[in-house]
C-alpha cells in the first residue's frame, strides 16, 4: 500500500512538473500592425468617439495597455528589424525601407525554434522590397513582397506562390488560424511562436469593402497644429512648416504624394484610416476567439503593437519619420489570462527593442553568448506586476536617417524624458528642437531658444551625443555599389 502511495506521489508529481514546465513555457503570438497610431483605440485616451476597437479594448481590459511604448525608429523596415533583432537600427543596419537584413543579423525567433518551439511567421516581412522568401527562425512561412496589396494577395507560403482572392488581413488571418488549429507541423504538444503581421492600416488606407463608408460623415476634432497658424510654426524649424506642401505634407495631399489614386480630402483620409483599424480589430478578435474556444488562451501570451506611430494633421503632417510624439509612439497591448493580471495599465516608457528580451524571458530561453547583444530590456517583470532591484529606464532615444526618395524629413536624433524632448537635426537647419511635454503635450511651442532652458537642453544634448557615440550611433552606414562591402561614414556635429 505504502509502495502504491509513494507511485501515485511520484506519478501526480510529474505530471504537475510537465504542467508546470508548460506554463514556464507559453505560447507566444505576436500581433503586428502598421501605421496604426497609439491613440486610435477606444481603451486609448483620445481616441476618436465614433471608432470601434471592441478586441483590442478588450485586449486591454483582460490584460495590459502598455501606455508609453515607443519605436526606436518611425519607419516600416527598421522597427520591424528592431522588434525581431531588439537592436537598435545602427546595430542591426536595415536604415530604411530598400535595405536588405545582412546576413549575420539574428532574430530571436531562432533562439525560440532551438530551444524547441514551433514558429510561423505570417505576413508583412518588409526588409528588402523584392525578397519574400523564408528566413531563418521560422518552420512555416507565409509573406508577401515589399508593401504588398490590400486585396487579393499573393503570398509566398513556405516558398510557393499562392494567389489569394479577398481582403488580405481577412487572408493573412485565415492562414494564422489554419496554423493554429493545425499541428503545426509537428507535435501538437510543443510551445508554439507565431509573428503575424498585417499590411493594415498602411497607407493609403484602403478598408476592407464590407466597412467601406463606415464612418463617412462623422466629426472629426482636428488637431490643434494642423492650421497653417503663425502660433504653431512661429518657433519651430523652418522644414517642419515646408513639409505641409511637400511629400507627406496635408497641403500637397491632393497630388496624391506617391499613391496613383489621390485622396480627395482630409477627411476622406481619416474616415477610411478608422474604417481600416476597425477591420484590424475584427481580424485580432478572430485570433482572441479561437485561442479562448480552443482552450489555448490559459498557456498563451498575446501582444499586439505597431510598427510606427502616424500623424492625421499634426503639424501639418499625414506620415510619420520625424521625433514628434504621434510618429513615434504605438500602441502597445499584452493579453496573457492567468498570467497578466486584468486591466493592468504600464506607464513606464517600453520600446520596440524591448520586445525579443521580454518574449524570451517569458519562453525561459537564454540567448546563446556568441550572438549579437540586444539593446533592449526585458519588462516581464513589469507585466507580472513585481519590482526589480534595477530602476527602469529614464528616458529613450532615438534616431532616423534622410531617405532619398522621401526628402522632406532630415537625418535626426532625439532623447526622450519623462518630461522633456531635445532634438537634434542633423545637415543646415535654422534650430533644433525642444520641448517640454507637461506643459505643451502638442509640441506646439519649441522652446530651443529660451534662455530659461538653455541648461536642461545643453544636458539633454551632450546626453544624447553622449549615448549614440558610446553606442555607436554616429557610424551612418553608406550604401556601396554592387559587390562592394557596406562602410560607414562618421557622422560630424
Amino acid at each position: 500500500m505504502i509502495r502504491f502511495i509513494s507511485f501515485l506521489t511520484l506519478l501526480f508529481g510529474l505530471c504537475f512538473s510537465t504542467v508546470g514546465a508548460a506554463a514556464g513555457r507559453p505560447n507566444i503570438i505576436v500581433i503586428l500592425s502598421d501605421d496604426h497610431r497609439y491613440d486610435f483605440m477606444g481603451c486609448a485616451e483620445g481616441s476618436p468617439d465614433f471608432l470601434e476597437t471592441p478586441n483590442l479594448d478588450r485586449m486591454a481590459k483582460q490584460g495590459a495597455h502598455i501606455q508609453n511604448a515607443f519605436v526606436t525608429t518611425s519607419l516600416c523596415s527598421p522597427s520591424r528589424a528592431s522588434i525581431l533583432t531588439g537592436q537598435y537600427m545602427h546595430h542591426h543596419r536595415v536604415v530604411d525601407n530598400q535595405r536588405a537584413v545582412p546576413e549575420s543579423t539574428r532574430f530571436y525567433p531562432e533562439y525560440l525554434q532551438k530551444a524547441g518551439y514551433r514558429t510561423a511567421m505570417i505576413g508583412k516581412w518588409h526588409m528588402g522590397h523584392d525578397n519574400d522568401n523564408p528566413r531563418p527562425g521560422f518552420h512555416h512561412w507565409v509573406s508577401f513582397q515589399g508593401q504588398g496589396t490590400y486585396f487579393d494577395p499573393l503570398l509566398n507560403i513556405n516558398g510557393k506562390q499562392v494567389a489569394q482572392k479577398g481582403y488580405t488581413a481577412d487572408r493573412l488571418t485565415d492562414q494564422a488560424l489554419a496554423w493554429l488549429k493545425g499541428k503545426r507541423g509537428g507535435e501538437k504538444d510543443a510551445p508554439f511562436m507565431m509573428h503575424l503581421a498585417f499590411k493594415s492600416v498602411h497607407y493609403p488606407f484602403q478598408p476592407a469593402k464590407r466597412h467601406h463608408g463606415r464612418y463617412e460623415g462623422k466629426k472629426i476634432d482636428y488637431p490643434e497644429t494642423m492650421a497653417n497658424s503663425e502660433e504653431n510654426y512661429t518657433t519651430q524649424s523652418h522644414w517642419i512648416r515646408e513639409r505641409r506642401y511637400g511629400i507627406h505634407g496635408i497641403d500637397h495631399m491632393e497630388t496624391g504624394a506617391f499613391d496613383k489614386d489621390p485622396v480627395p480630402s482630409f477627411d476622406d483620409l481619416y474616415w477610411r484610416f478608422c474604417e481600416t483599424v476597425h477591420g484590424l480589430d475584427e481580424n485580432v478578435g478572430r485570433i482572441l476567439d479561437h485561442l479562448d474556444a480552443s482552450g489555448l488562451a490559459e498557456n498563451t501570451i498575446v501582444l499586439y503593437l505597431g510598427d510606427n506611430g502616424f500623424h492625421l494633421g499634426e503639424h501639418g503632417f499625414y506620415d510619420k519619420r520625424d521625433a514628434f510624439e504621434h510618429s513615434i509612439r504605438i500602441p502597445m497591448l499584452a493579453y496573457a489570462p492567468g498570467r497578466i493580471k486584468p486591466g493592468t495599465q504600464l506607464t513606464e516608457m517600453i520600446q520596440n527593442i524591448d520586445i525579443a528580451p521580454t518574449l524570451l524571458e517569458f519562453a525561459g530561453v537564454t540567448k546563446p553568448k556568441n550572438t549579437p547583444a540586444m539593446d533592449g530590456r526585458s519588462f516581464k517583470h513589469l507585466l507580472d506586476g513585481k519590482g526589480s532591484d534595477k530602476p527602469w529606464r529614464d528616458h529613450i532615444l532615438y534616431e532616423y536617417h534622410w531617405e532619398w526618395n522621401f526628402p522632406a524629413t532630415p537625418t535626426l536624433f532625439a532623447i526622450r524624458t519623462e518630461r522633456y524632448k531635445y532634438i537634434y537635426y542633423h545637415g543646415l537647419w535654422d534650430k533644433n528642437g525642444f520641448y517640454d511635454l507637461q506643459t505643451d503635450p502638442h509640441e506646439r511651442h519649441n522652446l530651443i531658444n529660451i534662455p530659461a532652458f538653455t541648461e536642461k537642453k545643453d544636458t539633454l544634448k551632450k546626453q544624447l551625443f553622449t549615448e549614440l557615440e558610446a553606442s555607436g550611433a554616429l557610424e551612418i552606414p553608406i550604401r556601396p555599389p554592387k559587390g562592394e562591402p557596406l562602410h560607414d561614414r562618421k557622422l560630424r556635429r
